[in-house]
């Protein structure tokens, strides 16, 4: 009997229907709920409720980021690298309506690396003989069909990388227009955000530098500039 005992979710209280329960470690959680996660997180059965609570808490807190992103450049066309140069953010989606998906908006300074890789699949071509049998050719022949991957690694407590395929539909012939469009749009994925995780880096290396005393220009004191890079005694510019 307590195969068919009727389950409710932890997280919102409502009632899991058939083939609906999201089980976690120490819980169960409905398929609504689980919708709210980050596409990115996985190893769900071995989170623990507490821990989803924290995710569904960092989703909310996702909406106005993705409110206020704006993005200054686009990198790909199906699965598509949005980045706000100017907030030294980025998004992974492949919807044309992102907004309306709260995509995981992710700080440059959070990339740890990126990776990109051709997948390449190999199946065997056959023929039939006279009796309608499928048999092989003599040497075999084989279709070889490509995908291509982009792996960015970041550090967050939710996930730890995103992985996603450029292509839509295989692309079967090395060297082709297709092939090298998307070739080239996934080291583009890679420069761009190994550049941008570079450069917010050295960022955060600047700001939290010691400071050091200097002459101001204007007024001739020894001092160290404040945050906006001005005198403390006379407010002019250092």
């Amino acid at each position: 009997m307590a195969l068919f005992e009727k389950k409710f979710c932890d997280i919102c209280g409502e009632k899991i229907g058939m083939l609906g329960n999201r089980k976690l470690e120490d819980g169960n959680m409905c398929k609504n709920c689980a919708g709210l996660l980050s596409p990115f997180t996985s190893d769900r059965r071995r989170t623990t409720l507490a821990e989803i609570q924290q995710h569904l808490a960092y989703r909310e807190a996702n909406k106005p980021e993705v409110a206020n992103f704006n993005a200054t450049r686009q990198i790909g066309n199906k699965t598509m690298v949005l980045l706000d140069e100017d907030k030294g953010k980025f998004i992974v989606t492949s919807s044309g309506r992102w907004r309306a998906e709260n995509p995981d908006v992710i700080a440059f300074s959070q990339v740890t690396g990126c990776m990109t890789e051709i997948r390449e699949s190999k199946s065997e071509i056959k023929t039939t003989d006279k009796e309608g049998k499928s048999i092989s050719y003599t040497p075999p022949r084989y279709k070889i069909e490509y995908d291509f991957y982009v792996k960015i690694t970041v550090n967050s407590p939710f996930f730890n990388e995103i992985e996603f395929k450029l292509n839509s539909s295989k692309v079967d012939q090395r060297g082709s227009v297709q092939f090298r469009e998307f070739e080239t749009q996934a080291l583009e994925i890679k420069e761009a955000l190994t550049q941008v995780r570079q450069e917010a880096r050295a960022n955060v290396v600047a700001t939290n530098a010691p400071k050091t005393a200097q002459i101001c220009p204007n007024c001739g004191a020894t001092t160290i500039p404040d945050a906006n890079s001005r005198c403390e005694y006379c407010g002019g510019a250092m």
